[in-house]
This record gives C-alpha cells, sequence and structure tokens, in this order.
C-alpha cells in the first residue's frame, strides 16, 4: 500500500492539471478503504491536494483583479458588473386612465448625487459665461446620440416622441412622433394631424428639459434619463436669468452660486427654513426676474450713438432699474448664504401677526393660570402660602388650573399670572405672549422645564408691552428661528436657562428686553441679536457654547435709530467665534486687500500700535485678554490681576476710553472678501450706554469684532 501512495503522489505532482478538481474527493475515498494507510503519508497527500488547490484559486484570483483593472467606468454613476436598470420606475398609469409607457424616477435625488453630478462632471470650475459650454460637453458624453423613445412634456399635453438627433449647442432634440399616437392632455383635444404640424413649426426641435425618458429595465439608458434630470433642475432651481451678466466673470461658478442656491433648495424641502422667509426669497426672485425682462428690453431699444433727448430719459431709467436690479441680486444673495441668511435677511414669522392682543378682561377680573400635571398637599399648600394668598386677596381675582403651558399663555388677559410648578412640559406648538402678564416657575429653572421638540418657526413670541418671564428653562429641539423673539413691547427676563438649538434670543426693532442672572448656551448662531433701534439690558447673564456671544447689528447708515445697549457683569465665554460681534453695510475701505497676507497684516497693525498707542491681540487666545473700552459714565468693577489675565475682564478699562485696536486677522474666504476685525473703540458706535464688569475667555475669534457685508 506504501508504494501505491508514493505513486499516487507522482502522479498528482506530475498530472495536476487534470485530477485536480476530483482530488480532494478521490484522495478522501481511498483513505477510507484502506484502514492500514499511514497517518503520515495521509497527511503528505492532503497537503499536497490543498497547495494545488490554493495555487489554482490564486491565479484565478489575479485575473480577475487583472480584468478589474482593465474596466475604466469613466462617469458611470453604477457598478458596471450590475445588470439591468438601478433607477427607480415612475407609473404613470397608477390610479389614472393615462396610455403612455411609464418614465424614469430621477426627481427624488438626494443633495449629495446632485451636487456630486455638477461639481465633478457638468459645471466643474467653470465661469458663469461658460455654463452652456460645460453643458453641451457634459451631454455630449452621456446622452445617448439617437433612436431612444421619450415623453415629451410640457404644460399643455404629454406626448410620446422618438429621438432621431440631438443639437447640443441649442440643448434640444430632433423628434419624431411615435405612431400610433399617445398622448395625455389638458383641458384641450389634440390630433395627430395637429402634433405634427405643431412639430413642423419648431423643426422637430424640442427642448432637452422637455423630454422625460422612458423606462427601460437594461439600463442602457440610465445616464439619459439621468443627465436630463441634471439639465432640468438646473435650469429650474439654479440658473437665473442674469447670472452671465455679471461684470465680475472670473470666479468659480459653482463654488459662488450653485453650491449655496443647491443647499437653500434642500433646506427648504427639508423644512429647515422658516416659512417667512421662504415667501420672502420667492418674491425676491419674481421682482428680480421682472426687474431683469425691463432692463433687458429698455437696453435692447438704446442706441449707443444717439444723443437724442428720449434716449438720455431712456438712460437714466436703465441706470435706476439696473440699480435696482443690483438691490435685489443682493438680498438674494444674503438669503442663499446660510452665514448671512438669519443675520441679515429674515425679518420676522408672519404667524405671530395674527395673535392681537385681548387686554383687559370686561368684568375687570384677573386670573392666576396654575401650570400642573399633578399637585401633591404639602406642594400645594407652599403655592398658597407663597404666591396664591398674596396674588388672589381681592376678590377680583380667580384660578384656573391647565396641564401645559401653551393653554396657559392662550387664556390670559392683560395682567395675568401664570405659575408653572415643577415638571418637564413639552408643548407641540409656538408660545405667542401678546399682552402685559407674568409667567413664573415655581421652583429653580431646572425643575421646571418646557421643551419644544415639533419642528416650527419659533418657540417663545414676545409682544406684550410688559411681560416678565422667570425661573423657567427652555429646551429647544429641531427649530428652524430662535428660542425666544422679542418682536415688539418689552420683555423682563430673570434666572432662565435657554437650551438652544438654532439662534438665540433676539430682539427686534423698537423692542426692550431685560436679561438679568440668566444661562444662554448651544446657539448655533448668535445667542443674543440685537436689532437696530432696540433697547437691550444684559447684566449678570453667562453666554457661552454658542456661533458667536452677542450679534449686535448696526445699521445706523440704513435706518434711522441704533440700538442702545448696557452690558455689565456679564461672563462670554467659549463660543467659538467673537464674544461680541457688529454686522454693519460695508464699503471698500473696510476689506482687506485679497492679497495681503496675514503676517503683513500683522504687521501693519503692530506699526499701528507703535504710532497710536493701542492694545492689538495678535490671536484668538492673546485677543481674550484685551482691555474692552467702556462709556465714561460707567464705573469700574475691582478685579484681581489673576483673573485678568485669565479671563480678559474689562473692569478696569475707564482709563483707556478712546483707544484703538484692531484685529490682525483677516477672515475673508471668497471674492466677495466680507472680513472681521476688532471693533475700534466700542463707544465711537454710540450704541453702548454702559459697558462694566464683563467677562470673556476662550472666544474663538477673539472679544469683539465688526463684520462687514
Amino acid at each position: 500500500m506504501e508504494p501505491e501512495a508514493r505513486e499516487l503522489g507522482c502522479i498528482v505532482n506530475d498530472m495536476s492539471d487534470m485530477v485536480v478538481v476530483d482530488l480532494d474527493c478521490t484522495v478522501t475515498a481511498e483513505l477510507e478503504a484502506e484502514d492500514g494507510f499511514p497517518e503520515e503519508e495521509a497527511r503528505n497527500v492532503l497537503d499536497v491536494t490543498q497547495g494545488l488547490k490554493a495555487l489554482f484559486q490564486n491565479e484565478d484570483d489575479e485575473g480577475d483583479d487583472d480584468d478589474g483593472e482593465d474596466d475604466d467606468s469613466g462617469t458611470d454613476h453604477f457598478n458596471s458588473e450590475k445588470s439591468g436598470t438601478q433607477l427607480q420606475r415612475c407609473e404613470r398609469h397608477k390610479g389614472g386612465s393615462s396610455r403612455l409607457p411609464d418614465t424614469f424616477q430621477t426627481s427624488n435625488l438626494l443633495f449629495y448625487e446632485r451636487f456630486k453630478a455638477y461639481q465633478d462632471y457638468m459645471l466643474g470650475d467653470c465661469k458663469p459665461s461658460e455654463v452652456e459650454a460645460f453643458t453641451a460637453d457634459y451631454l455630449d458624453k452621456v446622452l445617448e446620440p439617437c433612436d431612444w423613445m421619450a415623453l415629451w412634456c410640457t404644460d399643455v399635453f404629454d406626448v410620446l416622441v422618438e429621438v432621431r438627433d440631438l443639437d447640443l449647442k441649442a440643448l434640444k432634440a430632433c423628434v419624431k412622433l411615435a405612431l400610433p399616437l399617445q398622448c395625455d392632455t389638458r383641458g384641450c383635444e389634440i390630433t395627430e394631424e395637429a402634433m405634427n404640424s405643431l412639430l413642423e413649426a419648431t423643426q422637430h426641435k424640442v427642448s432637452l428639459q422637455e423630454l422625460q425618458v422612458v423606462y427601460d429595465e437594461s439600463g442602457d439608458f440610465d445616464q439619459t434619463a439621468l443627465a436630463l434630470e441634471h439639465l432640468r433642475f438646473f435650469y429650474k432651481h439654479i440658473w437665473r436669468e442674469w447670472d452671465d451678466e455679471d461684470e465680475d466673470d472670473d470666479f468659480d461658478y459653482f463654488v459662488r452660486c450653485v453650491e449655496p442656491r443647491l443647499r437653500l433648495y434642500y433646506d427648504i424641502l427639508e423644512d429647515r427654513v422658516p416659512a417667512g422667509l421662504v415667501a420672502e426669497y420667492q418674491s425676491l426672485l419674481e421682482n428680480c426676474s421682472k426687474c431683469f425682462q425691463q432692463f433687458s428690453e429698455l437696453r435692447s431699444t438704446l442706441c449707443a450713438d444717439s444723443d437724442s433727448e428720449l434716449d438720455n430719459v431712456s438712460m437714466v431709467e436703465g441706470l435706476k432699474l439696473c440699480d435696482q436690479l443690483e438691490t435685489f441680486k443682493r438680498k438674494l444673495h444674503i438669503i442663499e448664504n446660510p452665514l448671512l441668511r438669519y443675520v441679515l435677511a429674515y425679518k420676522g414669522n408672519s404667524r405671530q401677526q395674527c395673535v392681537q392682543s385681548r387686554g383687559l378682561r370686561a368684568s375687570g377680573t384677573k386670573v392666576v393660570h396654575v401650570v400642573t400635571a399633578s399637585c401633591g398637599i404639602i406642594q400645594l399648600q407652599s403655592l398658597l402660602s407663597a404666591r396664591l394668598m398674596p396674588l388672589c386677596s381681592s376678590e377680583d381675582t380667580e384660578i384656573q388650573f391647565h396641564s401645559e403651558p401653551v393653554s396657559a399663555v392662550d387664556a390670559c388677559h392683560q395682567g395675568d399670572v401664570v405659575i408653572v410648578l415643577p415638571g418637564i412640559y413639552s408643548v407641540g406648538s409656538s408660545i405667542f405672549i401678546p399682552d402685559s402678564i407674568t409667567i413664573e416657575g415655581f421652583g429653580f429653572p431646572d425643575e421646571v422645564v418646557i421643551e419644544k421638540k415639533v419642528k416650527g418657526d419659533s418657540f417663545v413670541e414676545s409682544a406684550g408691552a410688559d411681560v416678565r418671564l422667570s425661573n423657567i428653562k427652555f429646551i429647544q429641539h429641531d427649530a428652524i428661528e430662535g428660542i425666544l423673539c422679542v418682536r415688539q413691547g418689552t420683555l423682563n427676563m430673570e434666572n432662565c436657562v435657554l437650551q438652544c438649538e438654532t439662534t438665540g434670543v433676539i430682539v427686534r426693532t423698537s423692542a426692550r428686553l431685560t436679561m438679568n442672572m440668566c444661562d444662554l448656551y448651544g446657539s448655533k448662531g448668535a445667542g443674543v441679536e440685537i436689532y437696530p433701534g432696540s433697547v437691550c439690558s444684559l447684566v449678570g447673564n453667562s453666554i457661552h457654547h454658542c456661533k458667536d456671544g452677542i450679534l449686535i447689528k448696526d445699521f445706523a447708515s440704513e435706518l434711522d435709530g441704533m440700538p442702545s445697549i448696557t452690558m455689565e457683569n456679564n461672563g462670554i465665554h467659549n463660543n467659538e467665534g467673537f464674544g461680541v460681534i457688529l454686522v454693519k453695510p460695508g464699503n471698500g475701505e473696510h476689506l482687506v486687500p485679497a492679497d495681503r497676507t496675514e503676517e503683513d497684516t500683522a504687521a501693519h497693525v503692530a506699526k499701528d500700535e507703535q504710532q497710536e498707542g493701542v492694545i492689538a491681540p495678535h490671536s484668538a487666545a492673546s485677543s481674550s485678554s484685551s482691555e474692552t473700552p467702556t462709556s465714561s459714565s460707567s464705573s469700574s468693577a475691582p478685579v484681581q490681576p489673576e483673573a485678568a489675565e485669565a479671563s480678559g475682564t474689562d473692569g478696569d478699562v475707564a482709563s483707556v476710553t478712546g483707544r484703538k485696536w484692531q484685529l490682525s486677522r483677516q477672515l475673508s474666504r471668497n471674492k466677495e472678501a466680507s472680513c472681521s476685525r476688532a471693533v475700534q473703540d466700542l463707544m465711537e458706535h454710540q450704541i453702548f450706554v454702559s459697558v462694566q464688569g464683563n467677562q470673556f475667555k476662550r472666544n474663538g475669534r477673539g472679544d469683539f469684532g465688526t463684520f462687514f457685508y
């Protein structure tokens, strides 16, 4: 048996290509048949078998790898190994009587899919004047040149056609009517003869944007369907008819226009933009389009060599239209920019206007509204002795109980009081306060929690003449607007905690806010936004872990009135941007040249320091220890030297009023060159009534800055 085993091993070595497939089972069967087969010899035979199988497996894998390296998918979005279409079917006859074939479902693409298509394949780094050429080149690479079926879709009819040729320069296709006629009409009847007459009038050419590719399971027309969807979406939602008329054509069109407009589209689609701002944007688009059409028509009638009085008048009108057009374009750009959208553009939610002030009750009675889900005897006794007995001492006062805060506030008239007992109250709608009422938590803020989890435009809106809010913690989830907005009137807020989601507290024009001993954090925008013409007093608050601490909109050059601000003994720390930032309309003199390096700017500031004796922070870290100008009427709070070095207090800065200091960081990120720098002198802006005792530390870009737009 031993010689036979050796002989078998030799056969395997010499003729492995012939017996390797059945070798494993052959050897195993023979080993089982022969009980006297030596264990060591059997192991050798099995080792040879496994080695040969591994050798051939490696060769097969290498062959597969070589085949994969030769496969170049180019701009294909799908794996070439997968057979059939990767797109879904859009059923046209579902629930209706349409006789037309189904098409590809391409309208539900995700943001990143469109983003990648425009950036990598269709537009790249083209300029506005090159968009048509780049688009035609993209379509030439991916569209099937002829012999594919499509639906020609218009506002009046949908008809089945066959594509015979492409005119990519004009973004059109030469089509032929498919027979027998398959057509769906809306409000009219169209015959085959009428349709042929229409095609002859257009020389059988229709816009590629009006074509929907007929569904095909083979996958051969996937790229054609996707390319037409990208083209259609681009000219409907991204392209503006005035884009290629910008005098400054030397910029990346995708970065400056396509990306922000695409992001705005999906933000609106996913309910991340307030309804009021969406309506404002649509109105601006419509007005800008009308203005551009008027300007284009007027420009076409002007003669360059004419000196007639009529042409001179038309020239003046054209200049006015041009200026108006630029204003519309600037406002659109602000809304399209996610960084400026809420800072400069949004004027508020129109829904709050429908909430009218109720005034005093006709009976003259006042009501104390108690909010609680359940109440124990001891807690009720404490409530009676501490709050209800003092408030209900007169006969014209009554008590009402509510299970949640929104219904209590909605039932309030002027002079009512809402007392919220400890608990966590989840609300599904906004809280509007149109009357002068008092809302207070009966306990510590962490014990009295009101949270809003449902997506909406606002959380708390105050419009009463004298609203008081205290001892409550507000938590905002999945929000679009800020956590609290003072639309008009006066809001006095004390000892509250505000856990923000988007922006924090907003003080609108002509409104007043007194905010004392509050804790505000988590805002993705500014912790406190102060509008022109408002009055804001911030005393003893902690504003931290926001995008910016306090944002002041100083539009004195555009509006009648400046904000009036008091800041005393606040802790403003750990914010990503500035502790306090002013937003101002910019002009050329505020902008740092794009070609100036950061080192040159720092050197220039250092030279100014020597000449004028300024205090200039040179980095975000060092700026936090700079001194802050204060009002000459404000007193200085005593501060320990160690604390001044660590946290950058402004307690001893009364003596440095009038000093100028600048920020050495250039913050221009694009060719619009909006920049941010330190405030030269806070008191020059005439907006600060008092600034003292504030502590600034670990703010990412520094304590104070100005943003010019």
